[in-house]
């Protein structure tokens, strides 16, 4: 490349894009110093009168035949740790989307609440290069912004075509992690790639992004030759357009809102990179047992997963880890770290959330006085329900709960109107 055609791209080359949003927890405030983990169930005299309500309304109402044989249940007192109620609380099951709760705490912990992804685009020998960066949030309109960045640096070069290629080599290439079948594809997630917009779920979400970038070229007047093509970027190339993503905080936010199996799968890759580990669902998953054992002291007993979303039918987790990860939101220690986990998780009625009323959630007579008390994330597989969560309890004090539950033979519909049930049981309003 001639140091004209160099100089002309370099000064063409647009300002990084992206905003940073953060909003305060509530939760902290209601807790002092942690100094444990849920410890075993106490007997029934260790209990206040308000927790003794819980915890015998829990007893009759966890009989229900929608729940099944297989069923796991906590409820935990976020300040004092005391095991309010527990049924197998430690037996393994699993979690469906649960385990995302462990992707985002482990990703926020290693990244930072404040990181974005960067998605680039570098010249070099007649080629533009989209590289993918884990950016889960770009959108065309972003990669819009990139097209007519690297289209000034054509025109400014005098060169009269460009060819495309993307560059998804961050990640390692696909491959369906253990307890995944080929069907996910078709509806539940894509091959997980570094680079994707607007979301789609696609069999090479790199190559249409490369085709959405191509056409924008297009749109500014450049001449594409060819097909877009997938290949590695040079160390010399030159870069002539950059985005950054939305903070991390916000990415989780998302996630946990929607369950948003992609965003999971990427975040669990970025998080291993972080680590200084390959972008494998292997290295990933080592990582969050990692970051949960070392920095926070849960337990990894019987703790096995083996994807970032939860869509693996092996993995494993218990109703008391999962509710031991729930309450590290309500430590201030942790509270700027993982607020953004408690202000994603979906709130009993919220529309858009995965316990909107469109999803039939909350919309019982038991569960109704809920909406707008719980806030808690789902999960479901087939044979495979969960919803965990916190809600402010009639003692005025946060309860954080864990309720999983694997082969009923009942409707999945009826179960989910159970759990939240025994949600709005914790909360008190159905009492």
């Amino acid at each position: 490349m001639s140091l004209a055609v160099r100089r002309a791209f370099i000064i063409a080359a647009v300002p990084v894009t992206g905003a940073l949003l953060s909003a305060p927890s509530a939760l902290a405030a209601d807790k002092s110093t942690k100094t444990t983990t849920a410890t075993e169930s106490v007997a029934a005299d260790g209990l206040d009168p308000a927790e003794q309500k819980i915890a015998d309304n829990l007893n009759t109402r966890a009989q229900n035949p929608s729940l099944g044989d297989t069923f796991s249940g906590i409820v935990l007192d976020s300040k004092s740790d005391k095991v309010i109620w527990g049924h197998d609380a430690d037996t393994a099951l699993m979690p469906a989307s649960n385990a995302k709760l462990a992707t985002a705490t482990a990703a926020l912990t290693v990244l930072g609440p404040e990181h974005r992804f960067m998605t680039k685009v570098v010249y070099g020998d007649g080629t533009l290069t989209l590289i993918g960066g884990g950016d889960r949030l770009l959108s065309t309109a972003d990669v819009t912004e990139l097209a007519k960045s690297a289209a000034a640096g054509v025109k400014s070069a005098g060169l009269g075509s460009v060819k495309v290629r993307i560059d998804d080599s961050l990640f390692a290439e696909p491959s369906l992690a253990n307890g995944w079948n080929d069907s996910y594809y078709d509806d539940q997630v894509s091959p997980v790639r570094s680079l994707v917009v607007d979301g789609k779920l696609s069999a090479d979400t790199s190559i249409d992004a490369g085709k959405i970038f191509a056409k924008q070229l297009a749109d500014q007047g450049v001449t594409v030759d060819g097909e877009v093509t997938r290949g590695t970027a040079s160390a010399t190339d030159v870069p002539v357009g950059q985005h950054l993503s939305p903070t991390l905080a916000e990415t989780v936010k998302k996630m946990l809102k929607t369950s948003n199996n992609d965003i999971a799968e990427t975040m669990l890759r970025m998080t291993a990179i972080a680590a200084g580990r390959p972008a494998t669902f292997e290295d990933g998953t080592a990582v969050v047992r990692d970051v949960l054992s070392r920095r926070y002291g849960v337990s990894m007993e019987n703790f096995e997963i083996y994807d970032g979303s939860g869509l693996s039918r092996a993995d494993r987790i218990p109703a008391r880890t999962v509710a031991d990860i729930l309450d590290l939101l309500t430590d201030p220690r942790y509270s700027h770290l993982l607020r953004s986990i408690d202000e994603g998780l979906p709130v009993a009625g919220e529309a858009g959330s995965t316990l909107g009323p469109e999803w039939g959630r909350f919309d019982t007579a038991d569960s109704q006085c809920a909406v707008g008390q719980v806030k808690a994330k789902t999960g479901t597989l087939t044979g495979a329900i969960a919803l965990s969560g916190l809600t402010k309890a009639a003692d005025g004090r946060w309860k954080v709960f864990s309720f999983i539950e694997n082969q009923s033979s009942a409707d999945p519909a009826a179960t989910k109107d159970t759990l939240d049930g025994l949600a709005a049981t914790v909360n008190g309003c159905w009492a």
